[in-house]
C-alpha cells in the first residue's frame, strides 16, 4: 500500500529529488516557476527554524505556455522520462511513487491566464495528457523570479540543475490569493512562516518588497489582504491555529501560545505596512 503522507523532511527530499530528475531530463533550465512547496525553505535559508517541507511540486507555467507548444511538449516528455505518470482525472497533476518513502509525489501545474475562466482546466496543444489549472493570483509568482541551484542524489549520480523560483514578494501575494480562495491550513502556515523567517529580514521587509515590485496590483488584492488580517486577528483564529499546529510538529519544545502570538504579530506588522502604503 502506498499512501500520501504529511509534510516531512523525508517527503521534501523525495519531492526535491523528483524535481531535479524532471529538470535533468528537460535538458536545460525550464521556463516554469516553482511558486510554493519547496520554496519557503529557500526563502528562509538563514532561519534557525525548520520549515515543514512538502509532498508536492507546484509549478506555474505561464512562461512555459508563452514559449509555445515545443516547450510544453518538451515538459511532458521530461515528466515521462522522470517516471511520472499522468493522473487520469486531473490533467494538471502527474504522480510518482517514491521508493525511498513509499509515498506519492505530485507534480501539479497551474497557470493564470485571462483567456481562460477562473478554475478552468485545459490541456496544452500537441500534448497527450499535460495541462494546467487556471488559478488567479499565481501570476505573481512569475513576476518575481529568482534562479536557484538544486542538487540531489538520484540513484548513484549527484545531479545539479537550475530552476526558477518565486521571490518573497511573489510568494506571499500568490499565497494570499490561494489562502483567500481555498482556506487551506498549509497556506496560513506558509504565509506566517515566511513572514517570520524570510531572508529579507521579516514582515516589514517583505511588505517593502511587495510595494517595490507590485504597487500597481495591490488594490486588486485588498479583499484578500483584509481576509488575511482577519484570519490572524486573535489566537483562536484559523491562521494562528494552523501555524502553531504545524510549527510544533517540527519544534515540539516551542510554546504553542508563543507560536500563535508570533504569527499574529508578524501578519499584523505585514498588513499594517501595506495598509500604510494603500
Amino acid at each position: 500500500m502506498v499512501d500520501e503522507i504529511p509534510r516531512s523532511r523525508q517527503a521534501r527530499i523525495a519531492a526535491e529529488q523528483a524535481l531535479v530528475r524532471v529538470v535533468h531530463h528537460y535538458g536545460s533550465k525550464p521556463e516554469f516557476v516553482v511558486p510554493g512547496g519547496l520554496v519557503p525553505e529557500m526563502l528562509c535559508s538563514n532561519s534557525p527554524h525548520q520549515h515543514a517541507g512538502t509532498t508536492d511540486i507546484d509549478v506555474q507555467v505561464n512562461l512555459e505556455i508563452e514559449c509555445g507548444t515545443v516547450n510544453t511538449k518538451h515538459l511532458e516528455r521530461a515528466l515521462k522520462n522522470a517516471d511520472f505518470e499522468p493522473d487520469n482525472e486531473r490533467v494538471w497533476r502527474w504522480r510518482l511513487i517514491s521508493d525511498e518513502i513509499r509515498a506519492v509525489v505530485k507534480f501539479e501545474l497551474v497557470a493564470d491566464r485571462d483567456d481562460k475562466p477562473f478554475d478552468a482546466t485545459f490541456v496544452f496543444d500537441n500534448c497527450e495528457h499535460l495541462g494546467a489549472a487556471n488559478l488567479r493570483g499565481t501570476k505573481f509568482a512569475v513576476e518575481d523570479i529568482e534562479v536557484k541551484t538544486l542538487t540531489a542524489k538520484v540513484g548513484e549520480d549527484r545531479l545539479k540543475v537550475e530552476i526558477n523560483v518565486t521571490g518573497v514578494a511573489g510568494f506571499l501575494l500568490a499565497k494570499c490569493a490561494a489562502a483567500f480562495s481555498r482556506r487551506a491550513p498549509k497556506d496560513w502556515y506558509d504565509i506566517a512562516f515566511v513572514l517570520l523567517n524570510n531572508d529579507l529580514g521579516g514582515p516589514a521587509a517583505a511588505a517593502s518588497a511587495i510595494i517595490e515590485k507590485f504597487s500597481s496590483a495591490l488594490g486588486s488584492l485588498r479583499t484578500a489582504l483584509d481576509d488575511l488580517a482577519a484570519n490572524f486577528a486573535e489566537p483562536e483564529a484559523q491562521g494562528p491555529m494552523a501555524y502553531a499546529e504545524q510549527f510544533l510538529i517540527e519544534h515540539p519544545d516551542y510554546d504553542g501560545q508563543t507560536a500563535k502570538t508570533d504569527a499574529i504579530v508578524a501578519v499584523g506588522e505585514f498588513c499594517d505596512a501595506l495598509d500604510n502604503y494603500l
